[in-house]
């Protein structure tokens, strides 16, 4: 069996803590163990009160954790496991005991209390001072702690923070400039805490945050006008991993080659501040900090201004449906969980119960603030069937229309990470208002409009690819058994394969129809940062199959209507992997360390008794692209491939929607169970996913590209045309595009 599993933990399981029930196993909270959105059937992340109750010395925060009351805990006030500092707990003492509540309550906010323009959070510059703002509807009292800075204006003092409604607290200090380090104490607890929207944090999450100037950045690219959605071709990466310095400086030497490749559009992965040196970036612990270890705020400014420069759009993942586990301090401030509803984190965000309006305010304001100070193109939302929301509006279409209003002349683009083939995540909001509730298949009602998202994660086609070229059928793959040719054309059709039929590992019908909606709605792949990551050993697509069926199958996804991506690398068949890394201090390293193991212990045919170790420095070295290697065969021939298939795709007519797609513009059929052909205006490309194929040759045409090419590989195969020319015969798997 080929498949490693993408929707295994990148954590895993553990033995139950003593308190437990001997049937109950633990898993270690998110990103750092976080599965895949994909929904598989045996591995589920806990919530954060999980890792905390099971801990031997662990400070506990039910606010921040999900302990509920009477949970089991065990606290001493020097352990930092999870990086929150013990806050105030109503009869507390060191050792074992039950978590209650804060003796106090928050205090109540109105259901739309704020303006997002007239309420910004954190350290505000103004012109003679620093305004700052924060959220902490549990305190009764908060005080500003200025820490000094590393400049000549250096300022230690504790300031009171004034009351502003609703839980906010305010405090202008006049005089105080960039640079200034700062935190905020909320009384009881035993330390200062760094501020939640803090916009950087020079000496990690636990330490202090910086005031931060956004307008010092002097930008080049003052009437960059962006990327149509239906010419975007997206590259993500992972600022890290992509070279060896690991920096936005040092990716942004690299966006020349991105020009040149014929991508569109940059996607990074999360860059929000992260534990330790190294993370993937969905452990979310600084919502509104770049990480220091990829560089300053302005550095990043640096980047998307010189993609921009090169005519590239910028996007950013995202993570509001979870907390990282170590640093993620906001929940020291606020009830930014409920119990409402359970996630495969555990615990849902509070997007529907009381306070929910100051944690809807802080996730937004955070979309706001990277589309504003940063100039990104969109934002790629994680997760999105995890933002639990009963409300009406829903927070994602709250969000659109706040962005919207924000950008009223140029657009900023959101798209979702979703498994449930819904669409009306990206039906458009209509004329009537509030887009109301959808049903269990994703529907609405007759009449009812969208939450007006700008497109999707269509993952159908990847997973359809996977199990015809690789032969994976295990976990949600299961639900694309034996795909064919002719199951692919239906997906590039649709967008989407599932449209409402009964999927056996979802367990219940599942997706929507797609009618009408464009193809550029959708975003398509055969590899990203999910379905390569985690695999146990972090292994890309071509350890799997052969070149020339790599070479097929990219062309195919080149050639889709829909939005392609790529995942960095992919487009010299880079030998490196990407593999899931984490630098946690040592106490929660090793249960990382220790549950992937496990997980993946019970699956040793899909590891071959190799998993790394996530918390290994090599394991992350190993993740490091090898700019070197692609100006030699194999990697130089694929090169060449991808460029120019996407210099050609420019070329290629839009497809129109759903329902208007079969003509002059856009065709797709299959030829057998592994043959296709794909009509875009004057262009044909015959795609054979297996060895032996024979398609029909359009009369006429003359060849454009061929993937045996010489140029492409050293050990090409040369074009037969039998039956008089009118057909093209596949020794092996291949691609040929033709016109006329």
């Amino acid at each position: 069996m080929s498949l490693q599993p993408s929707d295994l933990l990148r954590g895993g399981q553990f033995p139950p803590a003593p308190s437990a029930s001997p049937k109950r196993r633990f898993r270690v909270a998110r990103a750092t163990c976080r599965a895949s959105s994909q929904r598989g059937p045996l591995f589920r992340d806990a919530d954060f009160a999980d890792l905390y109750s099971r801990s031997r010395a662990t400070r506990v925060l039910p606010s921040a954790t999900g302990a509920r009351d009477g949970d089991a805990v065990h606290a001493e006030p020097d352990s930092r496991l999870l990086g929150i500092p013990f806050a105030p707990l109503a009869g507390w003492s060191p050792g074992a005991g039950r978590a209650t509540t804060h003796s106090r309550s928050p205090k109540p906010s109105p259901r739309h209390v704020s303006n997002f323009e007239k309420r910004p959070l954190g350290a505000i510059l103004t012109g003679d001072g620093t305004q700052f703002r924060v959220w902490a509807p549990v305190a009764d009292d908060v005080t500003l702690v200025l820490d000094g800075s590393e400049g000549d204006d250096a300022r230690s003092e504790r300031l009171d923070m004034e009351p502003a409604g609703a839980g906010y607290f305010e405090r202008f200090v006049d005089g105080l400039g960039p640079g200034a380090r700062y935190r905020f104490d909320l009384g009881e607890a035993p330390e200062p805490f760094p501020d939640p929207a803090g916009r950087f944090q020079p000496e990690g999450v636990h330490g202090p945050s910086e005031v931060i100037d956004p307008s010092s950045y002097d930008w080049q690219t003052p009437d960059w006008g962006g990327v149509a959605q239906e010419n975007l071709v997206f590259y993500e990466l992972h600022v890290g991993a992509f070279t060896p310095e690991g920096t936005f400086d040092a990716a942004r030497e690299k966006l020349g080659f991105l020009k040149d490749l014929g991508v569109t559009a940059v996607e990074l992965m999360p860059v929000g501040a992260f534990p330790g040196t190294r993370n993937w970036g969905y452990d979310p612990a600084a919502f509104f900090a770049p990480d220091r270890t990829y560089g300053r705020p302005a550095d990043l400014q640096h980047f998307v201004d010189a993609a921009h420069a090169e005519g590239l759009a910028v996007f950013l993942d995202v993570v509001y449906n979870h907390f990282g586990p170590d640093g993620a301090y906001a929940g020291a401030f606020a009830p930014f969980f409920t119990d409402k509803h359970e996630t495969p984190w555990g615990q849902a965000v509070n997007l529907d119960d009381t306070h929910s309006e100051g944690v809807r305010h802080f996730f937004i304001s955070n979309a706001l603030y990277w589309l504003e100070e940063f100039r990104f193109d969109g934002l790629r939302l994680d997760a999105t069937n995890a933002l639990v929301d009963d409300s009406d509006p829903h927070f994602l279409e709250e969000m659109a229309v706040r962005v919207g209003e924000a950008f009223p002349d140029q657009k900023r683009y959101l798209i979702a990470e979703d498994d449930r083939n819904a669409r009306h995540l990206i039906d458009p909001r209509g004329g009537s208002g509030k887009a109301g509730r959808p049903d269990e298949e994703g529907s609405f009602p007759e009449g009812r409009a969208g939450y007006g998202l700008d497109g999707v994660w269509a993952d159908d086609f990847h997973h359809q690819v996977r199990n015809l070229t690789a032969g994976d059928d295990l976990f949600y793959f299961a639900d694309f058994t034996d795909t064919t040719a002719a199951e692919i054309a239906e997906t590039l059709r649709q967008g989407w394969f599932y449209t409402g039929q009964y999927a056996p590992n979802f367990g219940k019908e599942r997706g929507t129809t797609t009618e009408g909606l464009a193809p550029e709605r959708f975003v398509v792949c055969i590899q990203n940062h999910d379905q390569v990551g985690n695999r146990p050993a972090g292994a890309r697509l071509t350890e799997d199959i052969s070149m020339p069926l790599y070479r097929a199958a990219t062309a195919v996804l080149l050639f889709a209507p829909e939005l392609p991506l790529l995942f960095m690398g992919q487009e010299w068949a880079a030998s490196t992997p990407f593999q899931f890394f984490t630098d946690h201090h040592e106490e929660l390293g090793k249960l990382v360390s220790e549950g992937r193991k496990e997980e993946f212990a019970e699956f040793a045919e899909l590891t071959s008794g190799q998993v790394p170790d996530p918390q290994a420095e090599s394991t992350f070295e190993r993740s490091i692209l090898r700019w070197d290697e692609f100006d030699d065969m194999p990697h130089a021939g694929m090169l060449a491939f991808y460029r120019d298939l996407l210099h050609l795709r420019p070329e290629l007519p839009p497809a129109g929607p759903h329902g208007d797609r079969e003509g002059e513009r856009f065709h797709v059929e299959a030829h057998g169970d592994h043959g296709l052909a794909l009509r875009r205006g004057e262009h044909v490309l015959l795609a054979a996913l297996a060895n032996g194929q024979t398609l029909p040759r359009p009369a006429g045409a003359d060849v454009v590209l061929h993937s045996e090419d010489p140029a492409y590989t050293a050990s090409g195969r040369e074009l037969r045309f039998p039956d008089e020319g009118r057909s093209v015969r596949f020794e092996r798997p291949g691609a040929l595009v033709v016109r006329g």
